[in-house]
């Protein structure tokens, strides 16, 4: 604190904030399983951002003020994990930084019998149940019907049973850490075995296994298909990236995993791992 002596008052003088820049994706939501049908392929995890996306739509959010030397949480959310062969997909897990948050991805559902879960994007649904809904400036709804989960920039889709076309909604590309790689692509239901859109692909009546989303991207798992054999995978993990003024510190506490780099007078720091008791402060 800085002390300015005013009419013989110590006026104490706040220091000022600090401008962070973010982006903020939380864990993709795992495929549905089979239950003897086309499962829902996973929704990918919510997506906020200060830095506008590249090469697609949607507005970005203001950057955080933050108080110097002040700790705020950070969490990056796990892909939910893959189940069985006759459940639901699990719903990914949040993130966070201080005030941001964003949701899981919505889990996929299962053949038969499985809607698709809500989340940041929501989860296909299974055989010929609806898809699961996304929340709004995070991610789009999922597809009924042998669907796609939803991704980030866009809803999952949905033909009919076993074609190869149905997919998960697309992500969006975002330049944060400068170079653009794109984030939270939906997974793809059982019978789609493509990479169309970023997400986990589906299980295929040929027998090629489903994929889990991408680790650190948010990409929803794919959907299995028709047996017990055909297994549902998991939701990519999350990640946060912080970008700074190269004239301040950021400091992490122990659990935390994540890489600094320099460019441009800005710190860029990607963090892969923290979990629910970890922080993040600047000096």
């Amino acid at each position: 604190m800085i002390g300015n002596l005013i009419a013989g008052v110590i006026e104490q003088t706040a220091p000022s904030g600090i401008e962070i820049n973010f982006l903020v994706i939380a864990g993709g939501g795992a495929g549905g399983g089979a239950n003897d049908d086309a499962a829902g392929g996973g929704g990918a995890g919510g997506m906020r951002s200060s830095v506008s996306p590249t090469g697609g739509t949607g507005s970005a959010e203001s950057s955080l003020t933050l108080t110097p030397s002040t700790s705020y949480s950070l969490i990056v959310g796990a892909g939910g994990a893959a189940t069985n062969h006759t459940t639901n997909g699990s719903t990914g897990a949040n993130s966070v930084l201080a005030t941001i948050t964003s949701l899981g991805g919505g889990g996929g559902g299962c053949g038969n019998t499985g809607v698709g879960q809500n989340g940041g994007s929501g989860g296909g649904g299974g055989g010929s149940q609806n898809g699961g809904t996304g929340n709004s400036n995070q991610g789009y709804n999922g597809a009924t019907s042998y669907g796609g989960g939803g991704g980030a920039g866009g809803v999952g889709s949905s033909t009919s049973f076993n074609n190869s076309t149905n997919a998960g909604g697309i992500g969006k590309d975002n330049s944060i850490t400068g170079s653009s790689v794109s984030y939270a692509g939906g997974g793809n239901p059982g019978g789609a075995n493509n990479n169309l859109f970023g997400g986990g692909r589906g299980t295929s009546l040929n027998g090629n296994d489903a994929t889990a989303g991408t680790v650190n991207t948010g990409g929803g798992g794919g959907g299995g298909w028709g047996n017990s054999t055909a297994a549902p995978k998991a939701g990519g993990s999350g990640v946060i990236v912080l970008k700074y003024s190269d004239t301040k510190t950021a400091t992490f506490s122990g659990g935390v995993t994540q890489s600094t780099t320099s460019s441009g007078g800005f710190k860029i720091s990607r963090v892969t791992a923290a979990g629910l008791s970890d922080t993040v402060s600047w000096a």
